[in-house]
């Protein structure tokens, strides 16, 4: 009797299932690729610092250091609210060139500073426009030195300033000079100096300019580069009008020495021209001031 034999076939299938899960396999992993891909792309990278290139020098003006180190980037200035007891002003160096005065005149601006001097190496090309200009359309009008303690004495700044516009006259449309002391942009915040070394400097700057124009100079500058740098000196509130650099809707805490301002730079950022300022009181008051 013969046997029957059952057919043998090759045995594909579990090697078929095999390359079947493989693919399968694949296909999941390529179709979750673009999900993980977005999901790295919704990570914020950490922000990173940006250096600040140090400015040529002569370059610096009103507020500079106030603005690098107190900041006005990451929240806006808060301009107060306008006062028609305080008169408006403006500051102005070369950066903003040839002013258009009408019109700063015409938006309620009656008072400017102009930077004339820095250190003992540089003058401001733009000075005549920016002071007579102020002068002529109706301003009064006064010149400001940006300090450099660290290259020349306080005398002989003083000196510089003087010769280059920083006088005074008792014509009642202009105002003293003002010494501006705050960060410095080109290197050290206090120059280098101990603080008692920074206040000698400072008080030989203003004894100079006293002696030779018979006004007491106006100083600008911040509470906090005040306290760092002179360890909150309070020995010229008696003598020397404050201009105080705060960004913000109130002048806040003032340096020692001073019970009030007497000017006051609220925002950098204002319009026709940044710097914005405030005198503590009328138009009347400020030609009185300049009077002397």
């Amino acid at each position: 009797m013969g046997c029957v034999r059952s057919p043998i076939y090759p045995q594909h299938g579990r090697p078929r299932l095999r390359l079947v899960a493989a693919l399968a396999g694949l296909l999941l992993s390529l179709s979750g690729l673009p999900a993980t891909l977005a999901a790295a792309d919704d990570v914020t990278p950490e922000p990173q610092p940006v250096p600040v290139p140090v400015p040529v020098r002569g370059s610096a003006y009103m507020g500079i250091g106030v603005r690098a180190h107190e900041g006005t980037g990451m929240v806006p200035d808060a301009p107060p609210a306008p006062r028609v007891t305080q008169a408006e002003g403006v500051d102005v160096a070369s950066y903003q060139g040839d002013v258009a005065w009408p019109t700063l005149w015409s938006s309620g601006v009656r008072w400017a500073y102009t930077k004339a001097t820095e250190g003992t190496y540089y003058t401001n090309p733009y000075f005549t426009q920016q002071y007579d200009g102020s002068y002529g359309a109706g301003m009064v009008r006064g010149a400001y030195h940006f300090a450099t303690p660290d290259t020349t004495s306080g005398t002989a700044q003083a000196d510089y300033f003087i010769a280059h516009g920083g006088g005074w006259t008792a014509d009642g449309k202009t105002l003293p000079g003002a010494l501006d002391i705050e960060w410095n942009p080109y290197g050290d915040a206090c120059y280098g100096m101990s603080k008692s070394a920074m206040v000698t400097w400072i008080g030989d700057f203003l004894k100079r300019y006293k002696a030779r124009t018979q006004r007491d100079a106006v100083i600008y500058t911040a509470t906090a580069w005040w306290s760092d740098c002179t360890g909150n000196y309070k020995g010229f509130g008696a003598t020397n009008p404050l201009w105080i650099a705060s960004y913000a809707s109130s002048a806040g805490t003032l340096p020692a020495g001073w019970k009030s301002y007497t000017m006051w730079q609220y925002t950098s950022s204002g319009p026709h021209v940044g710097d914005h300022d405030r005198f503590y009181d009328t138009v009347d008051k400020l030609r009185k001031f300049a009077t002397g």
